[in-house]
């Protein structure tokens, strides 16, 4: 198929008329000559023939004539004013149009078509130029018509006078065309036929045979106008400053109908004269045009095949030496100018330009002849010269990878080191754009081989001008009929932002509409259905693209709002509050900590809707509050919400409750109780709940809303009432809302009957201005009954939160007199309040249980929590068990427990708190109560919050002793962490089964605004008390059987004496035997145990504890730390928990050796096996398999020895303690000494122990006792000697656990430290007094 040339690639006609054929078309109501020529161009069915004698038939051969004053006028204009007079026009015509235009799509719908108005008018414009180039020669003239009536006084002197005229086109203008000869004979002519075909011969014979005479009728009376095809709109001249602006005759926009673009083009001619002049055409252009084309395409061709021929560098210098080439003349003609003899090159786009080159008027002159081979020559030998052609050649080859390159080089060669693109360089950027789109067919120009719409952009590059926008424009229909969508959304965005800075706004706002309409296009998602599912997601849900949207929404809303659509831009304002959602925050900057910097635009968007919003309800309040307008984000999260009732815990923990009333349930049981707990409604009437609304802030900015308030429905049948008759619901006046901000607004709620109600909505006015109604209803859960629910995802009905309001009858009103607000303890204090229990039902109340947690460590009463005693030591037999304490029954004033709360009276109920860790927590007491024991119990919850702020830091460690009256020496830290308080530490005590202890520092003292103290304590064994052994025992038991997977019983551990030591300064110490001090004490050693069980034993039920574990293990010591703020008179008391003290050894070995050597009940699953061996590891890391080697060492410090060395060697001993720190079992020892193996190669300071005498001992040592060992060194020089060398073997028999002789026997080694090292120094007395 053969290329289809644009129009402006056509040869331009000039006419040069005489005065006297102006004057005679001006009366015949006819345009001038060049637009009646032009009215029939193109011509149908024109043979061309190619150099190789090739016939080329044209369907339509298309010819541009111009009037040659306009040209040369045109040619003295400066090209860069020019160019912006040019930008300006089309910017004006398209503005001016454009409305019309929109309106005229938008009623056609859109029809799928590949040119848009704006767009023929920018491609019509661009044709339209007809001013000759510095940059290319398509607009050089190829012949000049001097044209001429018969009613001129003297015809052959006019047409002489024409001929004689010297052209005033610049240098730089080919001057190379044909001068063609056209005598017009109108039938009024003085003239006759004969005379002006005399006049004929002799202009042939004296300009040659390219005249014509053309006779034309031309009535005095202007027939009827008869429509010929439009003209293409030209630019109009240029202002001069002594005359005002007229209308160039010549250029459609001027005032004659035919050159309206609105209005038919038309000529007042007879067919006689339209045929007549229809044939003069024709012969111009059959009979001397192109074979005048086609001798110089030959003769031109000629020359350029001779510089191509033989171009090797041998030929050449043979050609240089024996011959030379002379260059052919320019075409003979008689009307041909001697100047084209010789051409220039074309220099860059900046620099002025010479004749255009004969090689390049060559490749013009066969393309427009459609000799379209040998153009594709020369285009690219242009091409390689960097001589041009990279602009015409997509427009002759076929469609490769290598046009798409051709396009690239001819932009880059416009826009290059240019960063602010001057107007030329866009028009000639614009007019090659136009070219390749008419050019080049539409499925090929579209086509992924060329992808042209991409040639449009890089033609529009980054010029801010009108027809660059709509480059973009069109590039963007073509992407979308490529459907290309988002990247013709973002060209459309780019044309209508540039559209906008022009100032055309209905253009601007249907790019506008058109990118928002794509980017509702969804994109297909190949996904797996079940993806959408497991997710919980929409498939037809579009993520990502808010910002984008809200980049075109925007813009198009405030031209609404300024083009007076008010209704239109407050729907595009709220409709752009829609938040960011997660994708948007991809790659986004990060702030110092951590946190996202995100740059939002929603405090724009909401100022603009505010405005839009008032000024709309200011001009038309009848219609903006009557319009639906719904926010497009959600501010209440109604998973998140929740209905708070009196009693509830801060946190809405339902398990805690559920966990009251079974330890209630379980308590019941136990004393044979059948009672039961009535079932009882949340809230009762006439009593305050609250509804605690989650709003969460998706937006960037603040957010204000009024009149916040809940909407109610009675979900009871039976009451007919609307719930606003006996339902009070508070309304928040005002609730500001920060940037992604979330908050918690808690809406009180009142109900006077017993009814079902439901939250359905929360209501509140937008910014304080638009009223919303948020529905509170949460999505059903997934239904899987049917097999067609299973395959389509079907839900119950939505869920909304109910309450149901009971009647007052049986209700008991528990109120600390503190007030709602939370304690405030210390840490370790005693805090002291009272509680309010008032009867606020009908029935009487006889009978109070109050359910407290497990590590709860409160005491009901109002007495002094520690006695006075004077005794240093206390034995307090514990329960030893880690069962919870059970609920306690409240006296409501009667001794006998015989009175009854009538409803409307109260009692106080006072009692002690203590707290140790730091931190907010919640007291969550559970009441049960009931009339008589002839009805149901009933039950009220109360939630005590409370803040314990921190008051000490206390650390303790403890070290072998090596004094004989004590084992281990405790080092306790303490420091007073307030920074204001001063504290007395008043008392510390000791609580041990198995240890006394004693002070070796002073204890009391007062304790300054962060300042620390410490206390050392010795402790030694205490073995007068009872079931130390009993609980090792049990603990073994129980630990095999759950080793074994037996059943765990319920039997209690035996109890255990407990050895108290109280160190003060004071006379009158503080006992711990009273009842509520051991509760506080038992209490809190309960609650560390269970945790530490709870951690290190996760594989045991936590509910089979007390039945395994025991409170005590015998080798703990707890320490009891009394202080006070007399100041504040507030005083308190802190344990100390984790120390054990004694060796161990491995009491549980033989159940762990038994499980893992048992062959029954495993498993063939990998989990149950690793659990297993966890629970195995758990137990042999616990405290009651702890082992290590009873026998400690420590040697005494023999300082410096001074002996005379002159009256023989010195003999030093040396002191070795042996302490045996187990309190059950013997241990025989074996103590080597060899000094020859104490040499450390990185010990240089000492020398080697000398030992002398015997060097093995051995013993045994009974349970907490030690013994001395006393070698001897025999030194015979002075100097610094290492007491090592020496090992110490350790032999433990352990019996077994059934009481036989099969016992085990442990033995561990123990050899000197080579970080801490004991040496004696030896001086010499001779040397000493030398000195």
């Amino acid at each position: 198929m053969a290329p289809t040339i644009p129009s402006s690639l056509s040869p331009q006609i000039c006419i040069l008329a005489s005065s006297d054929l102006t004057e005679l078309l001006e009366k015949a109501a006819l345009p001038t000559l060049p637009h009646i020529l032009q009215s029939f161009s193109p011509l149908p069915q024109v043979t061309t023939r190619t150099t190789t004698l090739v016939s080329t038939p044209h369907t339509s051969f298309h010819l541009r004539f111009s009037d040659l004053i306009e040209v040369e006028e045109a040619c003295r204009e400066d090209e860069e004013q020019r160019a912006i007079r040019t930008i300006d026009w089309m910017t004006a015509r398209i503005g001016k149009r454009c409305a019309k235009w929109v309106q005229d799509v938008e009623l056609s719908g859109d029809k799928e078509t590949l040119r848009t108005p704006w767009w023929d008018e920018l491609r019509r414009c661009s044709e339209g130029d007809f001013v000759p180039s510095r940059t290319e020669s398509w607009n050089h003239p190829v012949a000049v018509i001097l044209a001429v009536s018969t009613l001129a006084p003297n015809p052959l002197a006019a047409i002489t006078a024409l001929h004689a005229r010297s052209l005033q086109f610049p240098t730089w203008v080919d001057t190379n065309f044909l001068r063609y000869t056209l005598i017009i004979h109108p039938h009024n002519s003085p003239l006759s036929d004969e005379e002006a075909t005399a006049l004929f011969n002799a202009v042939k014979k004296q300009f040659g045979l390219h005249s014509y005479l053309l006779p034309l009728k031309l009535p005095k009376t202007p027939p009827p106008p008869i429509p010929v095809p439009a003209l293409l709109p030209r630019l109009p001249s240029p202002p001069t400053s002594d005359a005002p602006s007229q209308p160039n005759p010549s250029s459609p926009t001027s005032h004659n109908g035919f050159t309206n673009a609105t209005i038919i083009n038309t000529l007042r001619m007879e067919d006689p004269d339209i045929q007549q002049t229809a044939r003069f055409t024709r012969e111009f252009l059959v009979m001397s045009l192109i074979p005048w084309m086609e001798k110089c395409v030959v003769e031109w061709n000629e020359n350029f095949s001779s510089t191509r021929r033989l171009p090797s560098r041998l030929f050449s210098s043979t050609r240089r030496l024996f011959g030379s080439q002379s260059s052919s003349p320019a075409p003979p003609s008689s009307t041909a100018s001697s100047a084209a003899a010789s051409r220039s090159s074309i220099s860059s786009i900046n620099g002025s330009l010479t004749v255009p080159s004969q090689q390049r008027r060559l490749a013009e002159f066969s393309t427009i002849l459609g000799d379209y081979k040998l153009a594709i020559t020369v285009w690219e030998a242009l091409r390689k010269e960097s001589k041009g052609g990279s602009d015409v050649l997509p427009l002759l080859l076929a469609p490769g990878p290598t046009v798409p390159l051709h396009a690239q080089t001819a932009l880059s060669s416009i826009y290059q080191n240019m960063a602010d693109l001057p107007p030329h360089a866009q028009l000639r950027a614009l007019s090659h754009a136009v070219r390749w789109e008419c050019g080049i067919a539409s499925q090929d120009f579209l086509s992924n081989m060329l992808e042209g719409e991409r040639w449009l952009v890089w033609a529009a590059s980054n010029s801010e001008e009108a027809p660059s926008a709509l480059l973009l424009a069109q590039a963007a229909l073509l992407s979308v009929k490529k459907r290309a969508w988002r990247r013709a959304a973002l060209w459309y965005v780019l044309a209508a932002n540039r559209l906008e800075k022009c100032g055309i706004k209905p253009l601007t706002m249907y790019f506008l509409r058109k990118a928002q309409d794509i980017y509702q296009i969804k994109p297909p998602k190949e996904l797996s259905p079940s993806f959408w599912d497991s997710e919980g997601k929409s498939p037809n849900v579009s993520e990502g693209l808010e910002e984008i949207l809200s980049g075109i929404e925007h813009p198009l809303g405030r031209l609404l709002y300024t083009t007076g659509d008010l209704a239109g831009a407050v729907k595009l304002f709220l409709k752009l509050l829609r938040g960011s959602s997660a994708f948007s925050n991809a790659g986004l900057p990060m702030l110092g900590d951590g946190s996202l910097k995100v740059p939002g635009n929603d405090k724009v968007y909401l100022d603009d809707f505010k405005v839009a919003y008032n000024y709309w309800k200011s001009t038309d309040p009848e219609y903006a509050s009557s319009a639906d307008l719904r926010i497009p984000i959600t501010l209440c999260v109604t998973k998140q919400s929740k209905l708070r009732f009196p009693g509830d815990t801060s946190n809405g923990d339902t398990d805690i409750w559920a966990s009251r009333q079974d330890a209630w349930t379980t308590f019941s049981k136990g004393q044979g109780s059948k009672a039961t707990i009535a079932p009882s409604g949340k809230v009762s009437t006439d009593e305050l709940f609250w509804m605690d609304l989650a709003m969460l802030n998706p937006l960037d900015a603040e957010i204000n809303l009024t009149n916040v308030t809940l909407v109610i429905t009675a979900t009871d049948p039976s009451t007919s009432a609307l719930p606003d008759d006996f339902v009070e619901v508070e309304t928040i006046k005002e609730i500001t809302l920060g940037p992604k901000a979330s908050i918690s607004v808690p809406i009180a709620l009142k109900s006077k009957r017993p009814v079902n109600l439901s939250v359905t909505h929360a209501k509140y006015d937008f910014l304080g201005q638009l009223p919303i109604l948020e529905s509170l209803a949460s999505r059903g859960r997934r239904l899987h009954d049917t097999a067609l629910q299973r395959q389509q995802p079907t839900y119950a009905p939505d869920v909304l939160m109910q309450v149901k309001v009971v009647p007052s009858d049986h209700k008991l009103d528990v109120r600390s007199v503190d007030g709602a607000g939370p304690l405030v303890l210390l840490q370790g204090q005693n805090k002291s309040t009272t509680l309010w229990l008032t009867n606020s039902g009908t029935y009487p109340i006889n009978e109070v249980w109050m359910v407290s947690g497990a590590d709860d460590e409160i005491w009901m009463g109002s007495e002094e929590i520690f006695d006075k005693s004077t005794t240093v030591t206390e034995i307090i037999q514990s329960s030893n068990s880690l069962k919870p304490a059970d609920p306690h029954r409240i006296s409501l004033g009667a001794p006998d427990e015989s009175r009854v709360l009538q409803p409307g009276e109260h009692v106080e109920l006072p009692f002690i708190i203590h707290a140790e860790t730091a931190g907010g927590h919640e007291l969550c007491l559970l009441f049960i109560f009931r009339e008589d024991d002839s009805h149901p119990f009933h039950s009220t919850k109360l939630a005590l919050s409370y803040e314990v702020a921190a008051l000490f830091d206390l650390s303790i460690s403890a070290e072998p002793s090596q004094a004989p009256d004590r084992a281990y020496v405790l080092d306790i830290d303490i420091t007073n962490t307030s920074p204001t308080a001063s504290i007395d530490i008043t008392q510390v005590t000791t609580v041990s089964p198995q240890w006394s202890c004693h002070s070796l520092t002073k204890v009391s003292g007062t304790l300054g605004s962060l300042q620390s103290s410490r206390i050392l304590l010795g402790a030694s064994p205490w073995l007068e008390g009872t079931g130390c052994a009993e609980t090792s025992s049990y603990v073994a038991k129980k630990l095999d059987g759950v080793l074994k997977g037996a059943e765990v019983d319920s039997a209690a551990p035996p109890t255990i004496d407990i050895h108290c030591d109280h160190i003060s300064e004071s006379s009158s110490k503080r006992s711990i035997k009273s009842e509520p001090a051991a509760t506080f004490i038992h209490s809190g050693r309960r609650k560390h145990v269970s945790r530490d069980l709870t951690q290190v034993h996760s594989y045991i039920s936590t509910t089979s504890h007390p039945s395994i574990f025991p409170l005590y293990n015998p080798a703990a010591l707890d320490i009891v730390v009394f202080w006070e703020i007399p100041s504040q008179r507030i005083s308190g008391h802190l344990n100390v928990y984790g120390i054990t003290l004694g060796a161990g050894h491995a009491a549980l070995e033989d159940i762990l050796e038994d499980a893992d050597n048992a062959k029954t009940k495993r498993s063939m699953y990998a989990e149950t096996r690793r659990e297993n061996r966890e629970i195995l590891d758990a137990i042999r890391g616990s405290d009651w398999n702890t082992e290590m080697n009873p026998i400690t060492v420590s040697l005494k410090d023999l300082g410096a020895k001074v002996h005379d060395f002159d009256s023989g060697p010195c003999r030093v001993p040396v002191e070795f303690q042996l302490r045996n720190h187990s309190l059950q079992l013997p241990a025989k020892y074996t103590l080597k000494l060899n000094g020859s193996k104490s040499t450390d190669s990185t010990d240089l300071a000492h020398l080697p122990p000398p030992y002398l005498g015997r060097l093995t001992f051995r013993g045994t040592i009974s349970p907490s006792e030690l013994v001395n060992v006393q070698p001897h060194l025999w030194i015979t020089r002075p100097g610094s000697y290492s007491l090592s060398g020496w090992s110490l073997e350790t032999e433990i028999s352990i019996p077994s656990r059934n009481g036989d002789s099969n016992g085990r026997i442990k033995r561990y080694l123990q050899e000197p430290s080579t970080e801490d090292i004991i040496s004696v120094l030896v001086c010499n007395t001779q040397r000493s007094s030398d000195k």
